[in-house]
């Protein structure tokens, strides 16, 4: 048996494909690709899997264990091929691309998902409204439309968000991070769409036009805003006095008169307001007029 190992003879043949292999254990091993069977099992959650190595790496869900540690920023991963595909944030390294638009991207699901964009095809539908979505994710998105479930809550000011990327930009209000910043000018955002919306200042791009008038706007938020002058719809009402308004920021800067609540301090003398611009005239008594930052706090009067 030894002597094989020199001469190149593998003497351990699967019987289901003809395979060879130079010792049992890896016969042993390849065998349960065929059998299915499944040998090592979690004793904290019962799953088995094939091989102990699966185990092992199953195991960190519940341990909570992260061995591999991205030397760039230090997040930690449970799986290293995690920590792959993390690391091209900070290359920017993107393989996969579109033989259709060119577009590149950094994971191949990605691009499966892009490809749908072109293709139109819309593989998850809505239960309740029909509607048709290229990917899970999205659906799940857009089903806590319907269910209103907002599982995901602020620990600051106990604000209740339907997904956890919009609590993560919520949450650097509290904290101030800004971690987009833009390469032209160097200002910095606190969330990536933002900063897309904010490039187009320098581009002089405004993709989004208005059919009534011809006016472009850089975001479709911006459109969205611009074409109720032209209707004169008011959507947003308020459920205390019913006093109607264009725009939902605009509901909720009313809403303070009969909360009370005063999410703007300054800095300088803690005074309170409403509303940010209301803080930032009161802050010309402070800086002679100069513009100042502002303090948005999460907590109520």
């Amino acid at each position: 048996m030894h002597c094989d190992t020199h001469t190149g003879k593998h003497p351990l043949k699967c019987d289901t494909c003809g395979k060879d292999f130079k010792d049992k254990a890896s016969l042993e091993k390849h065998i349960r690709n065929h059998t299915d069977k499944k040998l090592f099992v979690c004793k904290t959650c019962g799953n088995v899997f094939k091989h102990n190595s699966y185990l092992v790496r199953h195991m960190r869900i519940h341990t909570g264990e992260k061995p591999y540690s991205c030397k760039t920023c230090k997040k930690k991963f449970q799986r290293n091929d995690t920590l792959k595909l993390h690391m091209r944030s900070h290359t920017g390294e993107k393989p996969y691309f579109c033989k259709t638009c060119k577009k590149k991207f950094q994971r191949i699901y990605a691009l499966k998902i892009h490809m749908r964009s072109h293709t139109g095809e819309r593989p998850y539908s809505c239960k309740i409204c029909g509607n048709g979505f290229m990917s899970k994710q999205t659906l799940n998105s857009h089903i806590i439309i319907h269910t209103g479930e907002k599982p995901y809550s602020c620990k600051v000011c106990g604000n209740g968000f339907t997904h956890k990327s919009s609590l993560n930009s919520h949450t650097r209000i509290h904290t101030g991070e800004k971690p987009y910043s833009c390469k032209t000018c160097k200002k910095q955002f606190q969330r990536s769409d933002a900063l897309k919306v904010h490039m187009m200042t320098h581009t002089g791009e405004k993709p989004y036009s208005c059919k009534i008038c011809g006016n472009g706007f850089i975001s479709k938020a911006s459109l969205d805003s611009h074409i109720i002058i032209h209707t004169g719809e008011k959507p947003y009402s308020c459920k205390v006095c019913g006093n109607g308004f264009t725009h939902k920021s605009r509901l909720n800067s009313h809403t303070r008169i009969h909360t009370g609540e005063k999410p703007y301090c300054c800095k300088t003398c803690k005074k309170q307001f409403h509303r940010s611009d209301k803080l930032k005239l009161h802050m010309r008594t402070h800086m002679g007029g100069k513009a100042a930052s502002l303090q948005h706090r999460g907590s109520r009067d």
